[in-house]
């Protein structure tokens, strides 16, 4: 059984990890933290997930959760992750980030924490994706600087950050394949979940390596995934990559 406290837990991702968790016999949910003007803080978490009554109320502070978590799934705000992840360390306590916009300084105190805990961090949690991250470095490096790239990513309009780290993280995947910094273009409309495309372009013929996410379960299932897999680590920082390949075995 692993025991997971989920920051975050009213927001889009984080609600769909509690209810799948609740969904799973080898997870428990032991705590659910929010910013601390958010109407749901005090109430009980299954009622905010719409699962029933857990016996459990939403904090918006990690310590008041005492030491019943396993495992801390951050799907929040850069400073408030690192805040949560401070508080972590301290507790020893495995620490999922799925967190996106974070600062070169936020990233860099992330990979100092990592000496101390476990944790996988990653823009995006999916299978999808990550494969996708895999197969672009690979074409990148076959086609070379004789073929253009750009990336063009969609999300829904309440996404704060642009580019979103996924496009980021498939702008490093280009350039670890060709040495070039590829241009990314970023859209924000209605309720789009997540779509990310890498157009390579040659003359008189084109490549387009696209991932969509059809809903934020699959976010949700690889924040989970990561969870477990945290359980058997020691510190250290991980990704995706790492997990799915852990499954794989």
């Amino acid at each position: 059984m692993v025991r997971i406290i989920i920051s975050g837990i009213a927001g889009r991702v984080g609600k769909r990890v509690g209810i799948l968790a609740s969904e799973k016999k080898d997870y428990e949910i032991t705590g659910g933290l929010e910013f601390k003007d958010n109407p749901v803080v005090g109430k009980d978490i299954g009622e905010v997930l719409g699962i029933g009554n857990l016996g459990k109320k939403v904090q918006h502070d990690l310590s008041k959760t005492g030491t019943a978590g396993d495992v801390l799934i951050e799907f929040t705000a850069p400073d408030v992750t690192i805040a949560h992840l401070e508080e972590a360390a301290g507790k020893k306590m495995p620490v999922v980030i799925g967190t996106t916009a974070l600062s070169d300084q936020q990233v860099e105190k992330i990979h100092k924490i990592s000496k101390d805990i476990p944790i996988v961090f990653s823009p995006n949690m999916s299978i999808g994706a990550n494969l996708l991250f895999k197969i672009t470095e690979q074409v990148a490096r076959i086609l070379g600087k004789s073929y253009e790239a750009e990336i063009v990513e969609a999300h829904h309009d309440k996404k704060k950050d642009a580019p979103s780290g996924t496009a980021k993280r498939l702008g490093e995947a280009v350039f670890n394949g060709n040495g070039k910094i590829p241009p990314i273009h970023s859209i924000r409309l209605s309720d789009i979940v997540g779509d990310h495309t890498v157009i390579f372009a040659g003359n008189g013929e084109r490549i387009e390596l696209t991932h969509r996410a059809h809903s934020r379960d699959a976010f949700a299932k690889g924040a989970l995934d990561a969870a477990k897999f945290l359980t058997t680590k020691k510190s250290g920082l991980y990704r995706m990559q790492d997990v799915i390949q852990s499954n794989q075995k």
